[in-house]
């Protein structure tokens, strides 16, 4: 499901597609792990196979079918048809390094992308790691859009403040940052392949109606606590000792840098976390913080998750962020919550209804022609706490928890 986007994204985008690359350094704080780079585990290692003997994404996923690691679904093998072609296409793709406007100008268009959309936990990500494992072009990167974006505004104010003060009693004149920050991205990269992320593209549609991270997989343990349960904080509180000892560390405060800003930590030991709900996402927390947390920390304890009601729909929003933030990362979690799992968003349509009312009348809205946006329809916040539950739910299978272990990567 694709969201509305500001024009410096689709500039970004636009010009991110024509331009060349150059050095990688600056995307490493948010380029995703592809699947081949994961920890040692029985798909890993068919992964790892299929690459030295396949020549593309769909003999990859036949490979991963005959080896029964995966179940031939015929939306993903479409799909997988379709990222096939476009493998194809960008073989010995390549781009001169020109001017922005003489490739914006050129006769020769660069092969146009793909864009995957679909319900939760149906493969899309799985399918873009195998494209992205086999993809013959020299500079590409993977990464995810929280991560992007604060990159861009990151570039945009170090252009902004590299400009010359504007002289006593003159107008400053108009500077649009759009065009050379888009040029900086393209540097970087030639393909980008990105989560939850629109381009100039063809679409294509995957839902099978099976959600696959729910399927019956090993537990890691139990790591989803109820507050009602007896003693539920001395039992949280004896698991990060337990996972402490292992770590070369002492529990202790902590504070993290973050972009000029310090985020503070009442309890950390080594690659280990402790927040409360409140910490995280009660206090005015964005992407910046999730993902400096992701960097520093491989497994993070959250205690007295509430439910999630549309009264909390800031909160709600930050946890989202969270819970996307950290499945990138591998990250895991151990939590506490007030409701079990399925029962974590409530929302209340007579509620929800009430606000956006307010907010068409403010914008002179009628309820026709608004019924289309999203944002009166719920339908993205919907997805969006789909896609929550459904990656909570994979972060408590035993694979998962392997995945995430730094220590042995």
């Amino acid at each position: 499901m694709a969201a509305p986007v500001s024009p410096l994204v689709t500039a970004a985008r636009h010009a991110a597609r024509l331009l060349p690359a150059r050095a990688a350094a600056p995307w490493k704080g948010y380029t995703i792990q592809a699947a081949a780079n994961i920890a040692p585990n029985t798909l890993a290692d068919a992964n790892s196979r299929a690459l030295l003997v396949c020549n593309g994404p769909l003999e990859h996923y036949d490979f991963l079918i005959k080896s029964e690691e995966l179940r031939n679904d015929e939306q993903q093998r479409r799909v997988i048809q379709c990222l096939q072609k476009l493998h194809e296409s960008l073989k010995d793709y390549s781009i001169s390094p020109n001017s922005l406007l003489s490739k914006l100008f050129a006769k020769s268009k660069p092969p146009k992308g793909l864009y995957i959309y679909g319900d939760v936990g149906t493969g899309k990500t799985m399918v873009m790691d195998m494209f992205y494992s086999h993809i013959n072009v020299e500079r590409k990167k993977r990464v995810h859009f929280h991560g992007f974006m604060l990159d861009v505004h990151k570039r945009i104010h170090r252009l902004k403040q590299s400009l010359p003060k504007r002289k006593p009693g003159l107008m400053a004149k108009s500077y649009d940052p759009i065009a050379p920050v888009a040029e900086e991205i393209s540097e970087g990269a030639c393909l980008l392949c990105f989560d939850e992320f629109q381009k100039y593209c063809s679409t294509v549609q995957l839902d099978s109606g099976i959600d696959y991270r729910k399927r019956v997989l090993p537990a890691a343990g139990k790591l989803y606590y109820l507050t009602s349960e007896a003693d539920v904080e001395a039992v949280m509180d004896k698991l990060f000792d337990e996972l402490a000892q292992k770590q070369n560390d002492l529990t202790r405060p902590r504070i993290l840098k973050v972009q000029g800003r310090e985020l503070k930590l009442n309890k950390a030991c080594g690659t280990i976390a402790d927040f409360t709900f409140e910490e995280l996402c009660d206090r005015p927390r964005g992407a910046s913080d999730y993902l400096e947390i992701s960097k520093n920390f491989d497994t993070v304890f959250v205690h007295n998750i509430p439910i999630l009601t549309m009264a909390k729909r800031s909160q709600a929003r930050r946890f989202i962020t969270l819970i996307d933030t950290f499945y990138d990362h591998k990250v895991r979690i151990i939590c506490s919550a007030l409701t079990p799992l399925q029962n974590l968003f409530l929302l209340e349509h007579h509620n929800g209804l009430q606000e956006s009312r307010i907010l068409m009348d403010d914008l002179g809205l009628s309820l026709d022609s608004a019924g289309g946006l999203s944002m009166f329809t719920g339908e993205e916040e919907i997805f969006a706490y789909q896609r929550t539950i459904s990656r909570l739910t994979e972060m408590q299978t035993e694979q998962y928890w392997k995945d995430g272990d730094r220590s042995k990567k």
